[in-house]
């Protein structure tokens, strides 16, 4: 009488999925998007390199979900900014989202740098696409609310403050501002003047 073939069960790791994404920062921590892959982050993880494919079919749906959680973490902390600043003006709140954004991409550059420069490097899955476009909604909410809703150019508006911030955090991340600047009353000063300065502004 023949014996049973043994049960073949799936290995289990925990939570993979939470390990690959936490191996897929280090990675990019690293400076090293070339070593990004699937292999590697399995090696990492410490399973098989086939193991990954059951929670991220290519390498570029792993970098896609970085993306969509560094949106989600950034959501968070601007509108804890935000919340912070409840009782004051919409002014000193968008001020104190600005701050926010520049100290969240400085200190969480790996998975910035993801969110924004090397996501033309992915394909944009429906997770992705859903946390970056609430991001967007949030700083549009955050201007209308200083420039007034009934103005047409709020996206316009948005943008100007996006590349604001954005650039200040790209420059901090890359080391391209002059040494012994002090870089914290730099961004301040520009943010202060901001909210007076989208309010004239004037569709173009």
């Amino acid at each position: 009488m023949r014996r049973a073939a043994p049960d073949k069960r799936p290995y289990h790791h925990g939570d993979l999925r939470e390990a690959l994404v936490q191996a897929g920062i280090d990675i990019l921590t690293e400076g090293d998007l070339a070593g990004f892959t699937l292999r590697e982050c399995a090696r990492r993880a410490g399973v098989s390199h086939a193991a990954p494919k059951n929670h991220f079919p290519t390498v570029d749906h792993l970098k896609a979900e970085i993306g969509a959680r560094g949106f989600e973490q950034m959501h968070r902390v601007l509108a804890a900014a935000a919340d912070a600043a409840l009782s004051q003006s919409a002014d000193a709140r968008l001020i104190a989202m600005g701050k926010a954004y520049v100290r969240f991409a400085t200190a969480n550059s790996a998975a910035y740098k993801m969110m924004f420069r090397d996501r033309d490097s992915f394909e944009r899955t429906p997770h992705y696409v859903v946390a970056a476009e609430a991001a967007w909604v949030q700083l549009g909410e955050a201007v209308a609310a200083v420039i007034g809703v009934e103005r047409g150019d709020v996206d316009a508006r948005a943008a100007h403050v996006f590349a604001l911030v954005h650039g200040f955090a790209s420059l901090v991340i890359d080391g391209r501002l002059p040494p012994g600047l002090e870089t914290d009353r730099v961004i301040a000063q520009s943010l202060a003047s901001l909210p007076a300065a989208l309010r004239g502004l004037g569709t173009p």
